[in-house]
């Protein structure tokens, strides 16, 4: 199962009023942030269920609390839930080891990457490229950037999870020295992002990121972009719906086609 939460503006009514042109007095209505909270199931077969969604104030752990009550009470049996992929939300990691004891976190390992990619600090940058050609500053910080990212990458192209430690301790030893800060982000906790070796190597490119629910999300966002403030959740929540339904629809074809 995937979780993660897409932001929207919503129109939100205040304790303000306002009094409009024929005199009538009116609750002032302002845009505030508002998340989707998602789950979508990857069954076995590689099938992609979006499971449940609502919205929430913030992604905070009482949030995801609730949540996932929500979900079981629509049916949900967490004691056969195997695996949930997330990113790095804080509060969320207690709250799936509190209701899903027999189930295995992944962290994504896109989040990953990106999260040490804001801690490279471009210290020691090369001055030549691979054929010698003198490069500029900035063309020297693209060049470290591309480098790190591909080296941390690889790391998941292992074949198995020995295999992937190994290749870490090659990258840190590679990188430590030139991007501390980026390697110690990278490295911590760094387990978490190795649990779909675990799995069936057919659905690992499936279960190892959330990229299944953001690529979802990209479509409701420029959705959203197009609309502004949602004039109330409702509206927001119906949006999301019809984008979700477009996308499932979508990759029922493509699954048909296959067949």
């Amino acid at each position: 199962m995937i979780v993660d939460g897409v932001w929207a503006s919503v129109q939100c009514a205040s304790e303000d009023f306002w009094e409009d042109q024929a005199g009538h007095i009116r609750k002032l209505r302002r845009a505030e942030d508002r998340v989707i909270l998602v789950a979508m199931a990857i069954w076995p077969n590689g099938t992609q269920t979006v499971l449940h969604y609502e919205i929430a104030v913030q992604e905070s752990e009482a949030a995801w609390l609730l949540f996932f009550e929500h979900l079981r009470q629509r049916g949900l049996q967490t004691h056969l839930v195997k695996l949930i992929v997330s990113d790095g939300t804080t509060g969320l990691p207690k709250v799936i080891r509190a209701l899903f004891p027999l189930a295995q976190h992944q962290r994504c390992i896109t989040h990953k990457v990106r999260a040490m990619l804001r801690h490279l600090g471009y210290e020691q940058l090369p001055h030549l490229d691979a054929q010698g050609q003198e490069l500029s500053h900035s063309e020297a910080k693209k060049l470290r950037y591309s480098q790190i990212k591909h080296d941390a990458y690889a790391i998941y192209k292992a074949p198995d999870w020995e295999e992937a430690i190994v290749a870490l301790l090659v990258f840190a030893q590679k990188w430590t020295d030139l991007e501390p800060d980026a390697v110690r982000t990278f490295t911590k906790d760094f387990a978490l992002t190795l649990s779909f070796y675990d799995f069936d190597e057919s659905i690992h490119s499936l279960i190892r990121t959330s990229n299944a629910l953001e690529r979802l999300f990209r479509e409701f966002r420029t959705k959203a972009d197009e609309i502004g403030a949602f004039p109330n959740e409702e509206s927001c929540l119906a949006i999301f719906f019809l984008v979700s339904r477009r996308d499932h629809a979508k990759h029922d074809r493509l699954n048909n086609h296959g067949e």
